[in-house]
């Protein structure tokens, strides 16, 4: 065959239209193939002819001759692939990345006494550059994420990072407090956070595989915030307040550097479009074309499609009972950790705490985190191993997920209350209220890991919009919640007031920790009823039982593929040997083929 005659294929409803098939039912177990100008058999052995020339349709129509590659024509070559030296030597940089995102959040606390003095604003409206700060970063998550996938993790990260290191200068060298607040605001804006770091973990590692991966980014995202006050407190006592701004800046430099140079690009649809148009350059594919090549750009990007995207978060947020339970019990878990960053100094105090050992008064719960990964790596065996023993089990399928967080949800009310009865200071010890805090470190990494691994298997293809809801009402709870903390943990109560205070909050952790339960018992009720859940379930039917990483147009989004994930089809070649396949003599169609094959050659002998 000519090198411009590539018999490709078709693996997807575009590409089937313009095949033409026989007019019978396929053979389930026929696996014969015709010559090299025939498609594999189709009905009763007969050859359902594949178009030649330069692709699909008449040589002259350039757009019907190309013809879109798929994962299964260079899935060797994308980042599924990579050696797993290279996926955690990116994960490494990645890692750090996403500590210094969330270093950004918290570090701001210690400069609010040199603020405070400098430009004759109250501490409590310093503090408002660190709320701007965080809830801007919710919405930046959210605003990035499309982006990332329509022209790459890398180009997108690379201009969130610079962008947030440019906006440190307007708060360092700021003349007045106004300027403050602007560069804090267009600071957090710029963060893309965990809406393209988790994306990575998608480009890289199959959903079956990735749980280990996403436990140690999880880890970077609660870990920075913690690291802030703990160097802070070394810097506010040594250091103008300036330097809380500049380390950050520095750190944020050294991360985008690292980025640059050792992180490849990951986003499997750009990858696809390089590879594609490598081999036409090189003459052996002069018709194959990425599938961002194949779609106009206006069309995958147009602004009711950017507006869909942005808002789908929002909706899956309000109308999902799982996204919603378990955003808020996220949300509010990573809350306390920002409120107790503006009460440790009221609590510590009374056991004379200085400003370095109030800092360091948050290692405790930067200790629980490092237990509760620790903790996980037995639970995520456990969890793969059931997996594999009941594939056709719904429950071990999705909410096994969960199954640790049973025993480690209620780590946060325990905490809580245990932290708020013993942080009334002299008699009782400093590091009992210690330990409690780490107690509270673990519940947080356990439900910020579960939550986030669970919604990524429940949601598909739709999981980004599930955890963006999650990841925004971790960073809007958060910036909420950081103005009245210090008045919450002051007013209330009388002399008991931090007491009363802590035990508020176990209340509310206590009624959203019963909900991980009755998610537990009733997931499969739930996402029967879920119309994302129905839509999900009908593309595994389509795909042979398989999961579906993209969405055909419809109900929740125009088209959630073009940045909801790779376009994943099965795991053979496409099209024959010496065009790219991966060591098959010819492919066989996979049994989603072979149906749809059916239902367009029945559609065309009625026509007929």
């Amino acid at each position: 065959m000519a090198p411009g005659n590539i018999a490709h294929f078709p693996t997807n409803d575009s590409q089937l239209a313009h095949a033409k098939t026989s007019p019978q039912v396929p053979s389930e177990t026929s696996s014969e193939v015709g010559p090299k100008d025939t498609a594999p058999a189709t009905l009763h052995n007969e050859k359902a002819q594949v178009p030649m020339g330069n692709g699909y349709g008449d040589d002259d129509d350039d757009e019907d001759d190309r013809i879109e590659i798929t994962e299964d024509d260079c899935y060797d070559e994308l980042g599924f692939s990579f050696s797993e030296t290279k996926k955690w030597l990116i994960l490494t940089v990645i890692f750090l990345v996403q500590v210094s995102m969330n270093f950004n959040t918290s570090l701001y606390s210690n400069a609010l006494k040199g603020i405070s003095e400098e430009f004759g604003v109250s501490a409590q409206g310093a503090r408002a550059g660190a709320m701007i700060f965080l809830v801007m970063y919710a919405f930046g998550c959210e605003l990035w994420a499309p982006w990332s996938e329509e022209f790459g993790r890398k180009p997108i990260l690379q201009l969130s990072l610079f962008l947030v290191n440019i906006w440190q200068l307007p708060v360092a060298l700021a003349p007045n407090f106004a300027s403050i607040m602007v560069g804090r605001t267009l600071g957090g804006l710029s963060s893309a956070g965990g809406s393209v770091t988790l994306g990575m973990i998608a480009d890289m590692w199959e959903s079956d595989h990735q749980q280990y991966a996403v436990a140690f980014v999880v880890f970077s995202s609660v870990g920075g915030s913690v690291l802030g006050p703990v160097v802070g407190g070394f810097s506010e006592k040594f250091l103008d307040w300036t330097w809380s701004i500049w380390i950050q800046l520095i750190f944020g430099v050294a991360v985008q550097a690292a980025h640059l140079i050792f992180v490849p690009e990951t986003r499997t649809t750009i990858m696809m479009d390089r590879i594609a148009k490598k081999r036409r350059a090189a003459g052996t594919h002069p018709n194959l074309y990425g599938p961002n090549e194949i779609t106009p750009f206006k069309e995958r990007f147009s602004m009711k499609e950017i507006l869909i995207t942005w808002l789908r978060p929002f909706k899956m947020f309000l109308t999902e009972p799982i996204v919603l339970t378990l955003s808020l019990l996220s949300g509010f878990s990573d809350a306390l950790i920002f409120m107790f960053i503006q009460s440790f100094s009221l609590v510590y105090t009374q056991w004379g705490f200085g400003t370095i050992t109030q800092g360091l008064a948050f290692l405790p719960i930067l200790v629980g985190y490092f237990v509760a990964w620790g903790m996980f790596i037995p639970a995520i065996k456990r969890n793969i191993k059931e997996r594999t023993e009941k594939p056709n089990d719904e429950r071990a399928q999705y909410e096994s997920r969960l199954w640790f967080l049973l025993y480690t949800a209620p780590c946060l009310p325990i905490g809580l209350i245990g932290f708020g009865w013993t942080c009334s200071g002299p008699p009782l010890p400093w590091i009992a209220s210690s330990i409690f805090a780490a107690i509270v470190g673990i519940a947080n990494y356990a439900i910020y890991m579960a939550t986030i691994d669970y919604m990524i298997t429940a949601y598909g293809p739709y999981s980004a919009s599930a955890t963006g809801g999650n990841g925004w009402s971790r960073d809007f709870l958060a910036g909420v919640l950081t103005i009245p903390a210090t008045p919450f943990f002051t007013n209330i109560g009388g002399k008991q007031h931090l007491q009363i205070a802590s035990t508020i909050l176990f209340a509310i952790s206590f009624v959203l920790v019963i909900a991980v339960y009755v998610i537990y018992w009733k997931g499969p009720v739930l996402r029967a009823r879920s119309p994302f859940a129905q839509q999900l379930q009908q593309s595994r039917a389509d795909n042979g039982g398989r999961r579906a990483s993209y969405m055909p147009s419809g109900g929740y989004g125009s088209a959630p593929g073009s940045r909801g994930g790779s376009r994943m089809g099965s795991r053979n070649a496409s099209y024959g040997p010496g065009q790219g396949a991966r060591g098959n003599s010819q492919a066989v169609p996979d049994a989603h083929v072979r149906k749809r094959l059916e239902e367009i050659a029945q559609a065309q002998s009625k026509e007929q």
